[in-house]
């Protein structure tokens, strides 16, 4: 269907397109408590057939050529143009961001900008020999049928990352949402199956039984994961007896640098949004900010000057910037880790006080100072509104706390001297280290955690080269 003749640029009719007909469901706005619609409840029975469809689809998809999936995947996203004020209201009803900031148009919108990457990036074969004895080359063939299994955090980016590059390397795509937000993913499926072939995208939306066979299915040839370390690690092993490739985005507790020479109001708002973008729900975001001792309090009066000023409230209100957590249980694990750090004399700035008598799940965005590096706010990832700024006094030190978790998805260092930056930069383990800024991500840039943050690259051309099986010829 050409996107000029798209049906799905209104809300009600995006909404009437992936809402469960019978019984489903039920998902709520978690800053209302009101109803946004019913999703289906897909069976792993539903899971089989979606995996069969996608198998026996893949062979004359991959035959387009990357000329013909380019085109598609261009087509695919001049959809998401069409429709993009229907997809950034649902995603604002559902997942709590607000339409405006970095928030719900700007995931839309980015949804777009890397389908148009993942199709413009060239992909030519590399020359490894040519002498006299002979030519060998270095090809990138499609897997077969990718399994892709997303977050709430960012339903539509995050998928969008999963099914560009599967897409563009001759892959077909089964994917599995959240159960928190299955209604942004099918809607994102709905918009862009209007131009795919048949049967190139399906999404199966079904709880942790549908997730498991998945990742074990013997004609799934590999699965993206973007989620929990825990949930990777149950990956793995059920991924094992298959052998499949994998490419896992996991955990992280990004930590910030900022070094003495920083000027604190110069580099507050990029604090900020470093560590509050998405209310704090994303996870290459900062979630522990090292300070040194000559400009801490600097620091934290220009960071509190900032977080007061932002306003959080209901998504489809045009004025805020913040939302709520998007669900009672995230809610509740940055309550108890905020209450924690009160508990043990450390000091709230600002926030920390949930209204009890407003609806939906809202917490302040909340900065606390003068805490101890042990602290569970600090050693867990709180996944939200709260950020534990601790002292150092040496370089040394914050280098060493900073890299003293397991996780090491990203991190940032805050200088006047770009090039002390670096070289604390490249002290620190973490699969991307950020300079003056905090979590851009961008689709020309690999990006992938170390330690026990995941394995495997996405984006750019690193990012189709994992979505291939590498096969040399040599003649």
């Amino acid at each position: 269907m050409p996107v000029t003749d798209s049906t799905l640029t209104s809300y009600q009719d995006l909404l009437a397109a992936v809402s469960a007909t019978g019984e489903g469901r039920d998902i709520l706005d978690p800053a209302t408590g009101e109803l946004v619609g019913k999703a289906p409840v897909h069976t792993v029975e539903d899971l089989e057939k979606a995996v069969s469809a996608a198998r026996a689809a893949q062979p004359s998809w991959a035959a387009l050529g990357h000329a013909g999936r380019r085109e598609a995947l261009m087509q695919a996203a001049d959809a998401v143009d069409a429709s993009a004020e229907a997809l950034a209201e649902l995603l604002s009803r559902e997942q709590g961001k607000p339409l405006n900031g970095p928030n719900a148009r700007f995931e839309v919108g980015g949804a777009a900008a890397w389908l148009r990457a993942a199709a413009s990036f060239d992909l030519e074969p590399e020359v490894l020999v040519d002498d006299d004895g002979g030519r060998a080359e270095l090809h990138y063939r499609p897997l077969g049928v990718v399994g892709a299994i997303g977050p709430w955090n960012w339903p539509m980016m995050i998928s969008v990352w999963q099914l560009a590059p599967s897409l563009r390397m001759g892959n077909t795509v089964v994917m599995k949402p959240s159960e928190y937000t299955p209604l942004s993913v099918l809607a994102l499926a709905a918009v862009l199956n209007q131009v795919l072939p048949a049967d190139v995208l399906h999404v199966v939306s079904g709880g942790r039984d549908v997730g498991e066979t998945l990742a074990a299915h013997p004609d799934v040839d590999k699965i993206m994961f973007t989620g929990s370390t825990a949930t990777g690690k149950a990956i793995i092993r059920s991924s094992a007896d298959t052998v499949k490739r994998l490419t896992l985005e996991l955990g992280g507790n990004d930590a910030g640098i900022v070094l003495p020479d920083a000027d604190p109001k110069a580099i507050a708002e990029g604090l900020f949004w470093g560590a509050f973008i998405n209310t704090g729900q994303t996870c290459a975001a900062m979630k522990r900010l090292y300070v040194h001792e000559d400009i801490y309090d600097g620091v934290v009066d220009a960071l509190a000057e900032v977080a007061r000023a932002m306003p959080m409230g209901v998504g489809l209100d045009e004025n805020n910037v913040l939302g709520p957590l998007q669900n009672k249980a995230q809610f509740q694990i940055v309550a108890d880790l905020v209450q924690a750090a009160k508990d043990a004399g450390a000091r709230i700035v600002t926030g920390g006080d949930p209204q009890a008598d407003q609806p939906g799940y809202f917490y302040p965005a909340t900065l606390v100072a003068d805490i101890d590096n042990h602290n569970p706010l600090v050693a867990q990832e709180q996944f939200g509104p709260a950020l534990p700024i601790i002292r150092y006094s040496s370089v040394d030190e914050a280098v060493e706390m900073a890299n003293a978790l397991d996780v090491g998805l990203g991190a940032s260092v805050w200088s006047s001297d770009k090039d002390a930056a670096l070289a604390v930069a490249a002290r620190i383990q973490a699969g991307t280290v950020w300079i003056n800024k905090h979590g851009t991500v961008d689709p020309r840039m690999p990006f992938g955690g170390a330690k026990q943050s995941g394995y495997g690259l996405e984006f750019g051309v690193e990012g189709l080269k994992a979505l291939g099986a590498p096969q040399v010829l040599s003649y």
